[in-house]
C-alpha cells in the first residue's frame, strides 16, 4: 500500500490501486535492471525472489509467484520447504470451530511482505516488527501481492500457541491475474486442481486455509467454474484440516464485475454461502454493518467488516480512530477484519514501537471488548519472549549477545495494561533487562512504600484443576527487599478465592487472600535469579486469573538507592500437575546426520563450513517438543599429537529450530580444529530441557586441506 497517500481519505480506491501498479511497474523494472538482492545475508532487508530449489542458503520463507509453480509442486522440491513447516507442538486450540461470537480477524500486509519474518533461522533486527495482542484476535492473515502468499510459520507458530488461525492469501489482479484467471477457471477440472494444490500446501506446512481475492474483472462463463474453485477448496481444506477457513474477499461480483459492495448482499453473497465467510471492502458506510448482517441471517458472525488502519477513505479514518469503526461493528455484532495494523511500524508512531503499540492496540481492546483466554490445558509455560530482542538465556544463564529476531520464539504473551504514569509501578515488557529464558521478562519498575501493595493482572484463563495438586514455578530477579508474588484468582460456582504464593512472609496482607502458600525458593545456576515452587490444592476449582503480586519485604539493604524504590523481573511461570514429568528420550535413541556439507579455505588454513543438520527418532515416534536448542564444540588439536581433545569445554550457542532440521552457514573454524561436535538440545513444552551433556549430536571431522 502506498503511506504517502494518506491524506487523500476519500481518493477513488481503484485510482489508489492504479498508483499502486504503476509503482510496482517501475519497482519491478529497477530491480530486472539492477539485481541487488541478496540472500545470504540475515542483516538485510531487501525483498527475496524466489530461491533455488536445490541450492542449499540460508531457510527463508517466500510466496509461489506463478501458476505453473503451483500445479508443479515444485515448492515441495526446494531445499527451503522442511524449514517452512510450522511446529506441532503449538496450541492445539486452533483446530477447533471458531467462537460462535464477533471475531476479530487482522490481515498483516507491510511492504510487501517477507521482511524480517522471512529468515526463518531467525535474523538480526531487535526492531522488528512483531505482535503481542493475541489475546484480541481470533484469525491472522498474512497478506502480499504475489500469487500464492505463504505465511511465514514463525507468524503460524507464535498464532497457534495462542490459539489463532493463519490463513495465506491467494490473489490474482491487473492483466497478469487476468491470465491467471483464463487459466484457473478454464475448466471445472483445471479449477478443482488448482484448489487442492492449495489445499495441500496449507496442509503439509501446518497453517489453517485461505483468504481467497479476486480482484480482476471476469468474463460471465468463467463465474460458474470461480464458485467450483471457491467450494472445492472449502471442502477439501475442511476435509484435510480440522477448523480451517476460506475466506471470500469483497472483490468480484456475481456478474464477474470487480465492484466492491463494501457490504454483504445478492451481488457476493452467492460466494459467501460456499465458504466460512467474507472480507467486506473498508470503504463501507455506517449502515452496511446492519445490512449485511440482515442478509447474513444466523451467519452474521462470518461478516467481517473491513478497516483499513492507514485510513484510506475507511468508516471511521483508521488510524488512532480505529475504534470508531470498531465501536459500529461491535453495535451490529458482525466481525471486524483490520487492514494492516503495522501502520504504527511503518509509520512511526511516536513515542516509540513499543508505547504506540501497546496504546493503539488498547484502543482495539477497550471498543472490541473481548479477550481469548488461555487454553485451559496443562502443562502451561511462558517465559514472556516477544520474538526479538538484545540478548537471549538459557535457564538464567545468557547463551547469546547477538542482537535477533525470530517470532517463532514468543512465548504466551502476558496481558499488560497500557501504560499509565500515575501507577506507583511501571509494568512492562522490557527486551534490554535480564531474561531467565530467551528474550524477555515482566519488569516492575517504581516507588513503593513498605506498607504498600501493588498487584497487575499478566493472565487470564480456565484451567480446572482436579484432585492431583497443581505445581506453580516461576522465576524472579529482584533488588534489595522487592518481592515479587503470584495471586491466583479461582473459581467453583458462586465461590471465589484468592491465593498468593509468596516466599516471603506478608503478615500484614495476608487478609487480602483467601489462602498464602509459601514457596520453595530455589537460587539459580545464574547470579540473581531465583525459582520459587508453589503447590495449590484446589479440587473443583477453576483458574481464572494470575496476578503478579509487588510488595517490600521487611530487613534492611544498603544497596538500594532509596527505601521506596522497588525493581523486580519475573523470567518465566510455568504450571503443571504433580504428575508431570518431561520424557526426553536418550541420546543413542536418534538419528542425527549431516548433509550439504561444504567447506571453503583461506590461504592461511582457516576455513568456513555450510552444513545442514536433521534429526529424527529412529523408531519414528513423533514427541511433542517446544524447541531445539543447537549448540557448537569445537575440538582441537593438540601439540602432543592426541586429536579430539577440548582444549576448553566452551559451548557455542548457534541457534534454535522449531523443526527437525538446522542450516549452519559461514560458520568460520579455526586452524587447529580437529572436529566439530553439534548439540541438538531437546527443549520440553513444561519449559524443561535435556542436560547437554545427555543431548543428541552430530560430530564432523575436519577436512584436511
Amino acid at each position: 500500500m502506498i503511506p504517502w497517500l494518506l491524506g487523500a481519505a476519500y481518493i477513488n480506491r481503484q485510482f489508489l490501486i492504479s498508483v499502486r501498479h504503476i509503482l510496482r511497474f517501475f519497482v519491478g523494472a529497477i530491480q530486472t535492471l539492477y539485481p541487488f538482492v541478496i540472500m545470504s545475508n540475515p542483516k538485510s532487508e531487501s525483498v527475496v525472489s524466489e530461491p533455488s530449489a536445490s541450492e542449499p542458503s540460508i531457510p527463508i520463507s517466500y510466496p509461489i509467484k506463478t501458476l505453473e509453480d503451483l500445479e508443479s509442486r515444485s515448492y515441495f522440491e526446494s531445499f527451503h520447504y522442511p524449514f517452512n513447516k510450522a511446529s506441532s507442538s503449538v496450541n492445539n486450540s486452533s483446530s477447533s470451530s471458531l467462537p460462535n461470537r464477533r471475531r476479530l480477524l487482522v490481515c498483516h500486509d507491510m511492504a510487501g511482505g517477507y521482511l524480517d519474518d522471512k529468515w526463518i533461522q531467525g535474523g538480526t533486527n531487535p526492531d522488528a516488527y512483531a505482535i503481542w495482542h493475541w489475546h484480541l484476535i481470533d484469525v491472522f492473515v498474512y497478506f502480499s501481492h504475489s500469487l500464492v502468499t505463504l505465511p511465514p510459520p514463525s507468524w503460524t507458530n507464535a498464532a497457534h500457541r495462542h490459539g489463532v488461525k493463519v490463513l495465506g492469501t491467494f490473489i490474482t489482479e491487473w492483466d497478469e491475474g487476468k491470465a491467471v484467471c483464463d487459466t484457473l477457471l478454464s475448466t471445472k477440472e483445471t479449477a478443482h486442481m488448482y484448489a487442492e494444490r492449495l489445499a495441500e500446501l496449507a496442509a503439509d506446512l501446518g497453517f489453517d486455509g485461505w483468504l481467497i481475492n479476486m480482484e480482476v474483472n471476469l468474463d460471465l462463463g468463467q463465474i460458474s467454474n470461480l464458485k467450483e474453485f471457491v467450494e472445492h477448496l472449502s471442502l477439501r481444506m475442511h476435509s484435510s484440516v480440522p477448523g480451517s477457513l476460506v475466506i471470500w474477499y469483497d472483490s468480484v461480483t456475481l456478474d464477474g464485475k470487480l465492484n466492491w459492495q463494501d457490504q454483504l448482499n445478492e451481488h457476493n453473497k452467492p460466494f459467501f454461502d460456499i465458504c466460512d465467510g467474507i472480507f467486506v471492502n473498508y470503504t463501507w458506510k455506517e449502515d452496511y454493518p446492519r445490512l449485511s448482517a440482515a442478509v447474513a441471517s444466523d451467519r452474521k458472525f462470518d461478516v467481517y467488516m473491513g478497516i483499513d488502519v492507514f485510513g484510506r477513505n475507511t468508516y471511521g479514518g483508521g488510524q488512532w480512530n480505529v475504534n470508531v469503526a470498531l465501536d459500529v461493528i461491535r453495535k451490529n455484532d458482525v466481525s471486524a477484519a483490520i487492514f494492516a495494523p503495522g501502520w504504527v511500524y511503518e509509520t512511526k508512531q511516536p513515542p516509540n514501537f513499543e508505547t504506540a503499540q501497546n496504546s493503539w492496540w488498547g484502543l482495539v481492546e477497550k471498543s472490541w471488548g473481548i479477550l481469548q483466554k488461555l487454553p485451559g490445558v496443562l502443562p502451561f509455560y511462558t517465559n514472556f519472549d516477544q520474538g526479538r530482542g538484545y540478548h537471549i538465556s538459557v535457564d538464567g544463564d545468557n547463551v547469546s549477545d547477538a542482537t535477533w529476531c525470530n517470532i517463532s520464539c514468543q512465548g504466551f504473551q502476558p496481558l499488560l495494561e497500557s501504560s499509565d504514569p500515575t501507577n506507583s509501578i511501571q509494568v512492562s515488557v522490557d527486551l534490554k533487562e535480564a531474561s531467565y529464558s530467551g528474550g524477555g521478562n515482566i519488569t516492575f519498575k517504581g516507588s513503593l512504600e513498605e506498607q504498600t501493595y501493588y498487584e497487575s493482572k499478566i493472565f487470564q484463563g480456565e484451567f480446572l484443576l482436579t484432585n492431583l495438586p497443581i505445581h506453580f514455578i516461576y522465576s524472579v530477579k529482584s533488588d534489595g527487599n522487592s518481592s515479587l508474588g503470584l495471586k491466583l484468582e479461582f473459581t467453583s460456582g458462586d465461590q471465589r478465592a484468592s491465593v498468593l504464593l509468596t516466599s516471603r512472609a506478608v503478615n500484614r496482607f495476608s487478609s487480602k487472600f483467601s489462602k498464602v502458600i509459601m514457596t520453595r525458593e530455589h537460587k539459580g545456576l545464574s547470579s540473581g535469579w531465583v525459582i520459587n515452587e508453589g503447590v495449590v490444592a484446589m479440587n473443583g476449582y477453576t483458574l481464572t486469573e494470575i496476578h503478579a503480586a509487588c510488595y517490600r519485604s521487611n530487613g534492611n539493604d544498603e544497596t538500594v538507592a532509596s527505601p521506596s524504590d522497588y525493581f523486580a523481573l519475573l523470567g518465566h511461570i510455568t504450571i503443571k500437575t504433580s504428575d508431570y514429568k518431561s520424557d526426553f528420550p536418550v541420546s543413542s535413541s536418534w538419528l542425527v546426520d549431516g548433509s550439504y556439507i561444504k567447506w571453503t579455505s583461506d590461504p592461511l588454513g582457516s576455513k568456513t563450513l555450510d552444513l545442514k543438520i536433521s534429526w529424527k527418532l529412529k523408531n519414528g515416534q513423533n514427541f511433542l517438543f517446544l524447541k531445539y536448542n543447537v549448540y557448537l564444540v569445537k575440538l582441537s588439536k593438540q601439540a602432543d599429537g592426541n586429536p579430539g581433545t577440548t582444549l576448553e569445554d566452551v559451548k557455542e550457542y548457534l541457534g534454535v529450530a522449531q523443526v527437525n532440521c538446522f542450516y549452519v552457514s559461514d560458520l568460520e573454524v579455526p586452524s587447529d580444529t580437529s572436529s566439530l561436535k553439534f548439540i541438538i538440545q531437546v527443549c520440553g513444552v513444561d519449559g524443561t530441557f535435556q542436560e547437554l551433556d545427555e543431548s543428541p549430536y552430530y560430530q564432523l571431522e575436519v577436512e584436511d586441506p
